[in-house]
């Protein structure tokens, strides 16, 4: 069997986990927030649950992700089925609207520095000799860049990702929609930007956000000088 196909299968696998939690826990983020700013139609429809199930769609999820994977591409995209949200429901709209929104990014931010711990202390306590010890190092450390990826293109303000609803909670309601009225072009620029490569702009924060949160674990964890990573 060619060997490329093997490494990218050995990718895949090591991958799917940590895309899996990032994408699920994103949105269990943004319904447990809304809940708590008085929305509670994601809490009635059953998912603000860890449980995959209710959270996985069948392109975003499993086909397209799994695609990307497995082709080695460089740029990985995919979504959870997004969690039903009513901010007619919030307590204060404009409040409400920026952290439910907010919050789905922000626990990709969280899931990415707790993967740089949990790669630090994986590389210093598990024994070198441990049969598991490279794949969990490994998903740790993907978990890391894969969250700051997916927390970074959420904030891209682009209809109807995360960094648009940010926005939209600063707008006066004529602004807003204006604004709103982008969503009709966004798959087509999203497509846009993917063909002609413009989406590699956010390598570099993801990058650097990466190497400070990595950097910082393995200070505390008090690794030796490139422990590992």
């Amino acid at each position: 069997m060619d060997s490329s196909f093997n490494l990218n299968i050995q990718r895949l696998a090591l991958q799917i986990v940590p895309f899996f939690m990032a994408v699920i826990f994103h949105e269990v983020a943004h319904g447990w927030v809304a809940n708590r700013w008085g929305d509670s139609t994601a809490k009635d429809q059953g998912r603000i649950t860890f449980n995959p199930g209710p959270h996985m769609d069948l392109m975003g999820t499993i086909i397209l992700p799994i695609l990307m994977m497995a082709s080695g591409s460089g740029i990985l995209f995919g979504w959870a089925r997004p969690v039903p949200i009513d901010p007619s429901r919030f307590r204060k709209f404009r409040p409400g609207l920026f952290w439910v929104s907010a919050a789905g990014p922000l626990m990709n931010f969280t899931l990415a520095t707790f993967s740089a711990f949990a790669f630090a202390l994986l590389n210093r306590y598990l024994p070198a000799d441990f049969s598991l010890a490279e794949p969990l190092t490994g998903m740790a450390l993907i978990s890391v860049s894969l969250n700051f990826s997916l927390g970074i293109f959420n904030l891209l303000p682009l209809p109807p990702l995360d960094g648009s609803k940010i926005i939209e909670s600063f707008l006066p309601y004529n602004a807003l929609r204006q604004y709103e009225q982008l969503a009709q072009y966004s798959f087509w620029i999203l497509l846009a930007l993917i063909m002609t490569g413009a989406l590699s702009i956010l390598q570099g924060p993801i990058e650097f956000f990466s190497r400070i949160v990595l950097g910082l674990a393995v200070s505390v964890i008090g690794l030796p000088a490139g422990g590992g990573a």
